[in-house]
């Protein structure tokens, strides 16, 4: 088997350190993915009957993307090393999925961070007009957001207390922008990736073409 010389050695080392910056990229993803699916805050007010969902929907994109990532990664660094078309070309497709699901997780948390942060204060505002178990949640909320409601019996600690409105607001923004930024940074990582991946493949086959 001919192996690629000059220029073309240089982006096949160039290739395989992205690929471990890659894999270390998945990791990072796939933590942030888990940390926001199984912090205790966000899973306490998210967690009870009848929350809405529509917020984890962005993390599992998160954390099935980080996952995919580090197999992808190491996959690729073995099609860098040992120059094969066939693991090279099968990167870039997985690399090309990746992106939209990365895509869609970013776009996701600016788009629909007001109807994620909507859906999250009417799941509020509906426990306490409600019966059963709503005062609890409540409770949650008042708890972890550390606020107060003026409709609800609990009274404020003291004036500089944020209504619950303003906190569920903050709370949630904070976390859906973590969200699009760290998949719309990653999509841009990828890009690199797939034009590294296409020029080594293109550079070996017109190499076995020549000989």
């Amino acid at each position: 088997m001919s192996k690629v010389q000059g220029g073309m050695k240089c982006v096949k080392y160039l290739l395989f350190f992205f690929n471990f910056i890659f894999w270390l990229s998945g990791s990072l993803v796939l933590a942030v993915g888990l940390w926001l699916r199984f912090d205790p805050n966000t899973s306490s007010l998210l967690n009870e009957d009848g929350a809405p969902e529509t917020f984890f929907i962005a993390v599992y994109i998160l954390i099935g993307a980080g996952g995919i990532m580090m197999l992808v990664g190491f996959f690729g660094c073995c099609g860098a090393v040992r120059e094969s078309q066939c693991l090279l070309g099968s990167f870039f497709a997985c690399l090309l999925v990746i992106f939209g699901a990365e895509v869609a997780a970013g776009v996701f948390g600016f788009l629909k961070k007001d109807k994620v942060i909507e859906e999250v204060k009417n799941f509020y505002h509906s426990s306490i007009s409600e019966s059963g178990n709503s005062t609890s949640i409540v409770n949650i909320y008042h708890k972890i957001l550390e606020c107060c409601d003026p409709n609800t019996n609990t009274e404020c600690p003291n004036a500089e207390t944020k209504d619950c409105t303003t906190a569920i607001n903050d709370f949630f923004n904070e976390k859906l922008i973590i969200i699009g930024y760290v998949g719309l940074g990653i999509a841009g990582v990828m890009i690199i990736g797939m034009i590294f991946s296409m020029v080594l493949c293109c550079a070996i086959r017109n190499n076995r073409e020549v000989i």
